[in-house]
């Protein structure tokens, strides 16, 4: 464990702890005066039988709970903290009682769509919750030593190694937004259970595999849709799904959901020795540092889709360059640094996290960045729409829209 004490890292680390993870408690509880409600503990609690209600917020509004947790995780991890561990083993307390006796955690589906889980995963992100809330308990494990949240995702994910799988009568699937691919990963490391390892790989090697299932769900669940204003189920380049990652050469669509499938990429290559699957995580490196990367180590340079586009187009007054694409580029960056012992990758740590990621939050740790640019010429904002995604100041809060309502963020920014 390295203890960070210097004045310029330990200052964040104190605005998490005392400002950003009360501030957070207190939104996930509907407490923040003018905030849009999130309902992400009520939603957990009505699910558990609790409380009466229904569900209320977007389709992936679970993983806020999970990234609450994990991010507590970290703190407990590099100090003790009795009275906040308190309030983690309560909402593990819920998560639990939220839990279906085959394994399955979604409040979503468990409140507001029973009976029609796994019909979507184009749009509605059931994975991606599952991986998030398997990041949390393995945090949690690692920093406390306390088992209950990491033997009910372990069950989660018994429970998806039977629904999942090439084998007949399994779901040949996969989800639209990746991300349980690399939690599967973490969870193989905490218990030590192949079987999550070879999940992992499966979620991975089926990505892009034809007949495309995407389009085949689409179509078994009568074409209908989610999010209205995207395309999900058709846009194969904007989930990464349009060729197996192993013949993927570009960085191509949704930059966070890029980085988390490199990510996961790398842990297999590094898990598992498969030299395939590291050339795929070389080229798509190169291809991400070196030809659409901004200077600033921002990623994704076009608002609509939140996505790549082409090489050197980085317009810097347009640049959309998420505050958590960046973030996830550490992610890959890390396991690569790893895997090639080079400070080439560690480089593109620090670029992206002094220039992108800290820049996104205020100094007093209360306002924050969800896009990054690399100029704003304020007089524009509001006037030419070209610019709706750039905000000339930090803001306190960013909104998810309920469908059909168009969508103003996406899912992975939020707590990270």
């Amino acid at each position: 464990m390295i203890h960070i004490q210097d004045e310029f890292w330990s200052e964040y680390v104190r605005l998490v702890r005392e400002v950003m993870v009360p501030y957070q408690w207190e939104a996930l509880n509907d407490n923040v005066e003018g905030a849009e409600p999130s309902h992400a503990i009520a939603n957990f609690r009505i699910a558990g039988g609790l409380e009466q209600g229904e569900f209320y917020g977007m389709v992936f509004q679970d993983s806020d709970v999970a990234k609450w947790l994990e991010a507590v995780a970290y703190l407990l991890e590099t100090r003790p903290d009795p009275q906040l561990e308190e309030v983690a083993d309560s909402v593990i307390d819920i998560v639990v009682k939220a839990q279906r006796e085959d394994g399955y955690i979604n409040t979503y589906f468990t409140l507001k769509e029973p009976g029609h889980e796994w019909t979507n995963l184009a749009e509605c992100h059931e994975l991606y919750c599952a991986g998030h809330m398997i990041e949390a308990a393995t945090a949690y494990y690692r920093a406390t030593g306390k088992r209950k949240l990491l033997d009910a995702v372990c069950r989660f994910a018994d429970y998806m190694d039977k629904v999942f799988g090439t084998e007949p009568g399994k779901l040949h699937g996969y989800d639209g937004h990746q991300e349980i691919e690399l939690a599967l990963v973490k969870l193989f490391q905490a218990t030590g259970e192949e079987k999550y390892l070879q999940l992992s790989r499966y979620f991975l090697d089926q990505r892009g595999a034809k007949p495309h299932f995407f389009e085949e769900e689409w179509e078994n669940r009568g074409r209908t849709v989610h999010f209205p204003q995207l395309s999900m189920a058709h846009d194969h380049l904007y989930n990464q799904s349009h060729l197996p990652v192993r013949e993927q050469h570009q960085a191509e669509g949704h930059a966070v959901r890029l980085v988390y499938m490199c990510t996961a990429m790398a842990d297999i290559a590094a898990e598992t020795g498969d030299i395939e699957m590291l050339a795929a995580c070389d080229r798509l490196w190169n291809s991400i540092v070196n030809r659409r990367m901004y200077i600033t180590g921002g990623i994704g340079s076009m608002e609509q889709g939140e996505s790549f586009t082409a090489d050197y187009d980085l317009p810097g007054d347009l640049a959309y360059a998420e505050t958590c694409a960046s973030v996830g580029l550490i992610f890959f960056a890390r396991r690569m640094r790893k895997l090639r012992r080079s400070s080439t990758y560690a480089d593109i740590i620090e670029r992206a996290l002094y220039n992108t990621v800290i820049s996104g939050m205020s100094l007093d740790g209360t306002k924050f960045f969800y896009v990054n640019p690399l100029e704003v010429y304020p007089d524009v904002i509001g006037k030419n729409k070209n610019y709706d995604h750039v905000k000339p100041e930090r803001q306190g809060w960013f909104t998810c829209l309920p469908a059909p309502a168009v969508r103003r963020m996406s899912p992975d920014c939020w707590l990270h």
